[in-house]
């Protein structure tokens, strides 16, 4: 008989873009609501998500920034038997942003686990000799090659797909006006027959992209911004959202049409601190709720 705890299981460890929402330097109206304890919004911490196929051990997709807040307040990640322990068994890399690598930092303490993730994301890794603290005795860097598919623990089987996106910000040609092509990527997850697809970042619903999508029972897509120029208008910045290698939610070619039709559930991840579906009731969150989307939120807990 199986384990009335296995299935595919997701946790939504945290669901903001970078800086996390509140940001710390922001003073838009959403982060200071939400520093205001308004109920109609919900802090989150920088995106990160947890799976297991078996109830016991957990794959993390994203090591954000936040990973020692997120993994405290989530009991399924704290140590079980002995002194030290850990139920998290892998972790996915699907880019070399700040905000999808730092957390690794967190799991210094010698702690055995396996990274996986495409060879260009390993070597942003390996250059940078802050990451030495992952001792190379007990953590193993897996380069993944996109398309290959393998057993990853906690009962989950793993697919890397390449996905459409840009170099990290910090690799980008300096003055650079467009966005430069760069590895990116979202995992497949499966177990029991069922699978999910998370994509943090997309800059384009390609063809390939759609297909992928069409294939899986649970999708967290990029949600990052409502309009293209929302960070432009807003004063926040002065770059769009596709330069920044994230397609829009609204739009012509925005996530709600290129993502229109799908069975998948879909729910939005990684949402940027000024993007309006984080107020509940407002007239963009009606929007996307009534084509079928969910917003992601720090701690929702998910089976596929």
């Amino acid at each position: 008989m199986e384990d009335d705890a296995a299935g595919l299981s997701a946790i939504v460890l945290g669901a903001a873009a970078g800086g996390g929402f509140p940001q710390w330097n922001c003073g838009c109206r959403l982060c200071r609501l939400a520093r205001a304890g308004d109920p109609r919004v919900r802090p989150a911490t920088q995106a990160s998500v947890a799976l297991s196929g078996n109830g016991a051990e957990w794959v993390i997709v994203g090591a954000s920034p936040d990973l020692r807040q997120q993994i405290l307040r989530t009991p399924q990640l704290w140590p079980g038997a002995g002194l030290r322990h850990s139920p998290i068994v892998a972790v996915v890399l699907l880019g070399a942003d700040i905000d999808a690598i730092a957390g690794l930092l967190t799991l210094r303490e010698r702690q055995p686990f396996t990274v996986y993730a495409a060879p260009p994301i390993l070597t942003n890794l390996r250059d940078n000799p802050i990451f030495g603290v992952l001792d190379p005795a007990i953590v193993t860097l897996r380069p993944f090659a996109a398309g290959q598919t393998l057993a990853c623990g906690a009962g989950l089987e793993l697919t890397l797909l390449e996905m459409p996106g840009k170099l990290p910000l910090y690799r980008e040609t300096p003055g650079a006006t467009i966005a430069e092509p760069g590895e990116g990527y979202a995992a497949r997850l499966s177990a029991y027959g069922r699978s999910t697809l998370i994509a943090p970042a997309c800059a384009q619903v390609s063809l390939p992209v759609r297909r992928w999508l069409e294939d899986v029972d649970l999708v967290f897509f990029d949600g990052t911004l409502f309009t293209d120029d929302e960070m432009i208008v807003a004063g926040l910045g002065h770059k769009t959202g596709r330069r920044m290698g994230h397609l829009p939610i609204s739009g012509a070619g925005g996530t709600l049409e290129a993502l229109s039709g799908l069975a998948a559930r879909r729910i939005l991840l990684h949402i940027n601190n000024s993007n309006p579906i984080l107020l509940a009731g407002s007239p963009e969150r009606r929007l996307v709720e009534a084509a079928g989307f969910e917003i992601a939120y720090d701690g929702m807990e998910v089976r596929a």
